[in-house]
C-alpha cells in the first residue's frame, strides 16, 4: 500500500481547485461514504454516535437529487447503521458489504458456508467467555463482529490484541485492526471494494464507469479495499488526523466535519 504525503482537503477552495474537473462532465455522481469515523466522529461506544446535524442536512440534500446517488458501506450490521442515519432513498451495505439493503427494502446477503456460519458462534462464545471482560465487550452482528477494547486498561491491551487475535484466526476468521478494536470476517473473498462494485454494478450496469462519477469516502483500514477496487475509476478520501498514512486514496480529509463540507460543496457544485 503507498505511503501518503497526502494533500488535505480543508475548505471551498480546496474542493474547487482539485474537484472541480472531476465534476465538470455530465455524469451522474455516485458518493459512497462509511459510517463510523467518516459520517459520525466516533464515539466511546457505537450506540453514541451521532451525524452532526449539518452533515446530516447537507447528506439529506444530496439524496433528493436525481442525479446523485447514495450508499453507505459500514462494518456495523444493515439494519444497525440504517436506523443509525435513518434517511430514505439510501442504499445501505453493513458487515462491510456481506449484507446489503435496497431502497425499495429488497436484501442481498453474501453467502457464507455452513462451516465457518458454525464456527461464528463458537468464535462469538469463546470470546465472550475468556475476554469479555475489564472493558471490552463484542459487538456480536450476525457475520462478522467487533471486539472492543477501548475502555480496557492500556498496559494489558497489547497481550488482550494477541490473544484476541490468535483465537478469531483459530476459528478459520480473518481479524483486522480498527480504531480501539478488532474486527472479525469471515473466510470469503468479499470486502467493502467488491461491495462498492457490486453496488455500482447493481445500480448502473457493468459500464457505471461509463456513466456515473464516484467518490469514496472512509477512514480505516477496511475501506483501504474500497479505495483500491475505485483507484483510477472515481476519487476517494481518507478521514485521518496525519497526512503520513498508508493508503490508496487520493485525498485527505482532516474529520468527518470536512466530509460535511465536502457534501455540502457537492450540493452547490454538481
Amino acid at each position: 500500500m503507498p505511503v501518503g504525503n497526502l494533500t488535505t482537503l480543508r475548505n471551498s477552495e480546496d474542493f474547487n481547485r482539485s474537484l472541480t474537473s472531476f465534476l465538470t462532465c455530465s455524469k451522474s455522481l455516485a458518493v459512497l461514504l462509511d459510517y463510523d469515523g467518516t459520517l459520525a466522529p466516533i464515539a466511546s461506544h457505537p450506540n453514541d454516535t451521532r451525524i452532526p446535524s449539518e452533515t446530516e442536512t447537507h447528506l439529506k440534500g444530496l439524496v433528493k437529487r436525481d442525479d446523485v446517488f447514495i450508499a453507505v458501506i459500514s462494518g456495523r450490521g444493515v439494519d444497525d447503521v440504517r436506523n443509525k442515519i435513518n434517511i430514505d432513498n439510501v442504499t445501505y451495505a453493513g458487515n462491510h458489504g456481506l449484507e446489503i439493503l435496497y431502497p425499495d427494502g429488497s436484501r442481498y446477503n453474501y453467502p457464507i458456508p455452513e462451516a465457518s456460519q458454525a464456527n461464528y458462534t463458537k468464535m462469538v462464545n469463546a470470546l465472550n467467555t475468556y475476554y469479555a471482560k475489564d472493558g471490552a465487550w463484542v459487538e456480536n452482528k450476525g457475520a462478522s463482529l467487533t471486539f472492543h477494547y477501548r475502555s480496557v486498561p492500556e498496559n494489558q491491551q497489547d497481550r488482550l490484541k494477541h490473544d484476541v487475535i490468535k483465537l478469531i484466526e483459530d476459528f478459520g476468521f480473518r481479524a483486522n485492526q480498527a480504531h480501539m478494536a478488532i474486527e472479525a470476517k469471515p473466510p470469503v473473498e468479499w470486502n467493502k471494494g467488491k461491495a462498492a462494485l457490486f453496488i455500482l454494478q447493481n445500480k448502473f450496469g457493468e459500464d457505471w464507469n461509463e456513466k456515473v462519477k464516484v467518490l469514496f469516502a472512509g477512514d480505516d483500514t477496511t475501506d483501504e479495499d474500497a479505495m483500491k477496487a475505485l483507484k483510477g475509476q472515481g476519487i476517494s478520501f481518507r478521514i485521518a488526523h496525519n497526512d503520513q498514512i498508508q493508503t490508496f486514496a487520493d485525498y485527505r480529509l482532516e474529520s468527518p466535519f470536512a466530509v460535511g463540507d465536502l457534501l455540502k460543496w457537492l450540493i452547490t457544485k454538481h
